[in-house]
């Protein structure tokens, strides 16, 4: 995906091109000396890399979360490539492939470009990539978290790929696995004091230790101040007070939840370990 990715931008681009190229003579084709039926032959043309340009967005992942057409190029297409359709073709202008697969479970491949919907393997691959490509852009959020869902991903795939699940099967379990990487809160795997993102984030990322994960969550809330991220006294108070909730958890020794760690140095795994949840704290809204 990344050795391909100078490619595809270099399609989009070159198509983009083409698309306002055509579009400035479209309409005066006879007059630049073409017949008609070269003028439908070019038209043809730029159909075809139009619809390519558009299945390759939504293979590859990159289409995710994007309008499909900037407004200007839309109009472009509508006017003088696809001047005859009437209907609503596919829903991508308002929904990424994400969403469809969430609301409509296995009803959205109708909504997937024609070029992919008619193959089985290019479906399930558009799915993966979409799905990989989230799980990516996620990670800081709840590393522990994506880092399962990749795993489960990667199974599946290797499922298919060996052909060990029927294509209906397989519709289903990465659709259902969509939806756990959607929606992490879903889960009933976590306790009923865990009701938000940060505490469960706090909770999958401290080996599922529910009180350790509410110490450092009220540690977190005990030391937050306004506009803390970017500041660094402001976000040393908050690491200090992560710090002392690990420390007293590895000391065995109470530690209010404002509190900065004891006097005796705390070891480098609970320092490391501090780090590591100072930065799923900064990627969470919710702080």
């Amino acid at each position: 995906m990344k050795a391909n990715e100078p490619k595809r931008l270099s399609l989009y681009k070159l198509t983009a091109g083409l698309v306002r190229a055509y579009a400035d003579i479209a309409g005066e084709m006879e007059e630049a000396g073409y017949s008609p039926t070269q003028a439908e032959a070019i038209r043809e043309e730029v159909r075809h890399f139009e619809n390519v340009r558009d299945e390759v967005k939504q293979h590859s992942g990159d289409a995710i979360d994007l309008k499909r057409y900037e407004p200007a190029m839309r109009h472009l297409i509508d006017a003088y490539i696809r001047a005859e359709d009437s209907e609503k073709v596919t829903e991508f202008d308002d929904l990424s492939l994400i969403q469809l697969i969430v609301q409509r479970g296995e009803a959205f491949v109708k909504d997937l470009p024609e070029g992919i919907q008619k193959n089985q393997e290019a479906v399930a691959e558009t799915i993966e990539n979409n799905v990989r490509k989230l799980i990516i852009d996620e990670q800081p959020i709840n590393p522990k978290y994506y880092e399962k869902m990749s795993e489960l991903l990667d199974a599946l795939i290797a499922q298919r790929q060996q052909m060990a699940l029927a294509y209906a099967e397989y519709l289903e379990k990465i659709i259902r696995l969509t939806k756990q990487v959607v929606n992490p809160g879903g889960s009933t795997d976590y306790p009923a004091a865990l009701d938000t993102s940060g505490k469960r984030a706090l909770y999958d990322n401290l080996d599922r230790d529910e009180s350790l994960a509410l110490a450092v969550h009220a540690a977190v809330l005990a030391n937050r101040q306004d506009s803390w991220r970017g500041n660094r006294i402001k976000t040393l108070k908050i690491k200090f007070g992560i710090l002392g909730v690990l420390d007293a958890r590895e000391t065995g020794k109470d530690s209010p939840a404002g509190a900065a760690p004891a006097a005796e140095a705390p070891s480098d795994a609970v320092r490391q370990k501090a780090e590591a949840i100072l930065e799923i704290v900064r990627n969470q809204n919710e702080y």
